[in-house]
Order: structure tokens, then sequence, then C-alpha cells
């Protein structure tokens, strides 16, 4: 069923890496796999963190893989035990209704962009190639890094540089940004680079990633999505089952903090007695999961991820 010479530095076609997945080992054993149970990887990408859940799984094991990027798609292994949904995870809860799951013993989301969509120039991720201002996950929605950039007043221009890309100088690039659509649109990535160069102090590679981050996020309105998917863990975890997050961002990473702390995100309180609701998930680890020096050293994409394993309780 399972090519069990696998490694996860591997691409899961089998030709040019897709993408490394990060944190593989810690994931796996972040999980505590059942051969038997019943997975979900929110995010497939290049396959590597599925492989090896399927890797774990007995006969009777399944999972359930999630990526709305079509790409993805060329990395599917042929595997009876894998069912794959072309979709936003954010939908999480309604296919599982969908093909008769209840619930799950586990879930897997690594939120981080997947190597390939960074070196696909076409898709407007990565400051390294001139292409359209794309940025979209899902080609099917119509939001896209142009139409922020052309269509937002300056003050929510601002605000997501600032918000998102931690831009220290974010009034004055919205300013820059608002100045120059009035003569000239933006349309390629080369033409928001003409403005961003002047702007930039220090290492201008690191202003350049802070903008195209702020704009990433934006356009597939990443935040949003994540909130929506731990809404709906109570839902679909077991007694017993484990939740894996990997985060990118330290707005992502405080957002999962605080789930798991509170058991949501507003200060719900007890209908009868007022009292604060306890949350159902206990940290698995009280501090997040980073990468090793040595996982640093062959991906260094990896730096700023963070693992964050709860189990449900109730």
């Amino acid at each position: 069923m399972m090519d069990t010479s696998f490694s996860p530095y591997e691409s899961a076609g089998g030709g040019n890496e897709y993408h490394v997945p990060v944190l593989f080992s810690e994931c796996m054993q972040a999980l505590n796999i059942e051969p038997d149970g019943v997975y979900i990887d929110c995010t497939f990408g290049g396959g590597g963190h599925s492989r090896g859940i399927l890797q774990r799984l007995g006969k009777n094991g399944r999972l359930i893989a999630f990526d709305q990027d079509p790409d993805a798609e060329r990395n599917l292994p042929t595997d009876s035990r894998l069912t794959f949904v072309r979709q936003n995870f954010m939908h999480v809860h309604r296919y599982l209704r969908l093909y008769g799951i209840e619930k799950v013993d586990g879930l897997l989301a690594d939120l981080g962009v997947s190597s390939h969509q960074f070196d696909e120039g076409e898709r407007g991720f990565s400051f390294r190639f001139d292409a359209a201002l794309d940025m979209r996950m899902d080609y099917t929605q119509e939001k896209t890094a142009a139409r922020v950039l052309n269509d937002y007043s300056a003050a929510e221009l601002q605000e997501l540089f600032s918000r998102y890309g931690e831009v220290t100088n974010a009034r004055t690039l919205a300013a820059a940004v608002a100045e120059r659509r009035e003569h000239s649109p933006f349309s390629t990535i080369n033409d928001l680079l003409l403005v961003l160069k002047p702007l930039s102090k220090g290492n201008p590679n690191r202003y350049y990633a802070q903008v195209f981050q702020a704009l990433r996020m934006e356009v597939n309105d990443e935040l949003g999505v994540l909130k929506a998917l731990l809404a709906q863990l109570t839902d679909i975890i077991k007694p017993g089952g484990r939740v894996a997050i990997i985060t990118f961002h330290s707005l992502e990473d405080r957002m999962v903090k605080q789930y798991f702390k509170e058991g949501g995100f507003d200060e719900e309180a007890d209908p009868i007695y007022g009292r604060k609701m306890k949350s159902p998930w206990r940290l698995v680890h009280k501090k997040p999961i980073e990468a090793g020096a040595e996982e640093l050293k062959r991906n260094p994409r990896a730096r700023s991820a963070k693992l964050r394993v709860a189990e449900m309780t109730g």
C-alpha cells in the first residue's frame, strides 16, 4: 500500500522537491497515531506529512487530506486509505459529514506556504520573479494582490502592511502605493518593486518579504480561515485525539495558543453560574516546538515554524 522507502526530504511525487515537510518527526510523534485511526491533513501540499501518517496507519486506518491548490493533486500517492478533498480546510466539518465520518483521532495543519508555491514564479508569491500580482491559493476566488493594491484605501493598506507584515513604515508605503496607482495601476511584481525599492531600509529582501507576506495573508484571508478551522475542532476530534498546528506568523501562533488555552476566542461564561468555561484541550507541550539546528541547516524556511499540540479531554 505504501512505499516504505519514503523520506520526508523527498518529493511525494518522486521527482523534483515540491515541499520539504516542516518538523516532520515532531508532527508524527505529536499525533500519537493509532494504526486503525482516522486522521486529517489540512494542508496536503507536497504530501510529505500525509505520507508519514499513511506509513504509520494499518490497513483499516484512514486519512482525509485537504488542499485547495490544484497543483497539490500531482503529488497524490496511490493509496486506498487516502481521500483527497480539493477544498479549503475551513470546510473540514462539512466534508467529514459528507464522507460519513463523525469524529477523527487527529488533525494536522501546516500553515506555511509550500516551497513549490514560492518557486513557481507565475503564482506571484515571490519577489524573485516578475509575474502577475496574483498570490491566490485558490484560483476560483476573485481577490488578487493586484486588486488589493489597486482597490484598498490608503488606511486599509496601512493596516494590513502593519498588522500582517509588521512593516515599520506602513503609512509611508500605503501613501506611495495610493500615489502610484493614480497614474498607473498595479499589475505585475515589478510594478510593486518599483515602489518598494526606494522605501526599503536595511536588508531589502527582508522588507520585500514582509510586504509580500502581508498581501498574501490578506488575499487568502489566512487568519479568518484559521479561526474557522479552530472553531470546528471540538466537534470533530475524539476524546483523547490530538491536534497539531504549525504556524509561521506571530498572529497565527497567538490565535492557536489562545484557542487551546481558552477553548474559544471569547471569554465565554457558564450560563448558570457565570464562571468562565473550562477549555476541553490539554496542552501536550507547554511551549511550542521549533526546528532544531539540523533541520534548519537542511531547510532554512523552517526557522519561523512553531508547532503547538493539544489533546481533547472531553
